[in-house]
């Protein structure tokens, strides 16, 4: 039975049905070896099981309750004693070192509350794919790095001269929650790329279309915006690039794996061209009177796209997708980058 969360599919558990079809859940620790930066996921899970009872349930759901409170204390003009100001912070009130997470994302209207359910509906989908520590910690890693992100600012506008008043007013005018939650629909982007929603629950258009959109935004953010607003924006994506990179596979690009790919592909082709064949499909110049030598070595796993095994490469992991129609195998660099095999 599908549900449909402000326009987007999910299965009964609430998880996209595309990221349940082929994937490897980060929560039970699995990961691909062969390269993949495991750093941060090897950091994550030794924190996860050593302080994840702690972690917040259904965060999404107070995130978005803040916002309530922000638009309320909006209404009755009282943002001004919530904005992040690091020059009145550091005259007394800390209270705005948490306070400013109330600070509405923007004005409320009708496109607001449309947002703010589809950003509850991804982040209620993050949240049961990640688990509650992982959730926790991009938000919370989000909303630190821009708190050091707007005193790093102030610190370097009183180097340059700035007024330390007016220019923590100008700092607060421009910190708030709005990227952090930008950041959150980018990670969702990453992992579900392929999804559809509907936009304004009418037009069909792909999640990863909307993710350009927004980095397009984000760029002319860049563009307009001086010196000091550009490394507010930054410093609140810090938490998406870092999630980024992490699920990116940066060993292909190394020179080792690049020439091993080429020397493997090398002695294929002198392979076929001596009439060598093998087992699991390749087949040689010999042509279908099979002279010459044979290749009789047998192999358990053969990606479908790129013909890896594990003698090839000992330290891939390979898995079936569950989306395509037969048993088709990938390897760990092209499990989800291919097209299903319907």
């Amino acid at each position: 039975m599908k549900q449909v969360f402000s326009g987007f599919h999910a299965d009964a558990d609430g998880v996209p049905e595309v990221f349940a079809a082929c994937m490897i859940c980060s929560r039970t620790g699995s990961r691909f070896r062969g390269g993949k930066v495991v750093l941060l996921d090897h950091w994550l899970n030794r924190l996860e099981r050593k302080f994840g009872r702690y972690a917040i349930p259904e965060l999404t759901k107070i995130i978005i309750f803040t916002y309530a409170v922000g638009y309320v204390l909006s209404f009755m003009g009282l943002t001004q004693f919530i904005a992040l100001d690091p020059a009145k912070v550091l005259q007394g009130q800390v209270w705005r070192v948490i306070s400013w997470i109330l600070m509405p994302p923007g004005g409320l209207n009708l496109f607001t509350v449309i947002m703010l359910f589809f950003y509850f509906s991804i982040g209620t989908a993050l949240e049961r794919t990640w688990g509650d520590f992982r959730y926790n910690m991009y938000i919370f890693t989000g909303l630190f790095f821009t708190l050091i992100g707007a005193f790093g600012v102030y610190f370097a506008g009183l180097k340059l001269g700035y007024p330390a008043q007016v220019f923590g007013g100008l700092i607060s005018s421009m910190i708030s929650t709005y990227y952090v939650n930008m950041s959150l629909f980018l990670a969702f982007a990453a992992s579900y790329p392929e999804m559809q929603v509907l936009l304004y629950f009418i037009i069909p258009v792909k999640i990863k279309w909307l993710a350009i959109l927004d980095l397009v935004l984000i760029g002319w953010d860049l563009v307009r915006y001086p010196w000091y607003g550009k490394v507010v924006i930054v410093v609140s994506l810090l938490n998406f690039i870092l999630f980024y990179l992490s699920t990116k596979d940066l060993n292909r690009i190394r020179p080792s794996e690049v020439h091993r790919r080429n020397a493997y592909r090398r002695a294929m082709d002198e392979g076929r061209r001596r009439g060598f064949r093998t087992v699991d499909g390749g087949s040689g110049g010999a042509g279908s009177g099979m002279s010459g030598r044979e290749n009789t070595t047998i192999t358990k796993h053969r990606c479908a796209v790129c013909g890896r095994t594990e003698l090839t490469d000992p330290d891939m992991e390979f898995r079936f997708c569950s989306k395509c129609n037969g048993n088709y195998e990938y390897c760990s660099e092209h499990l989800h980058r291919h097209k299903h095999v319907k």
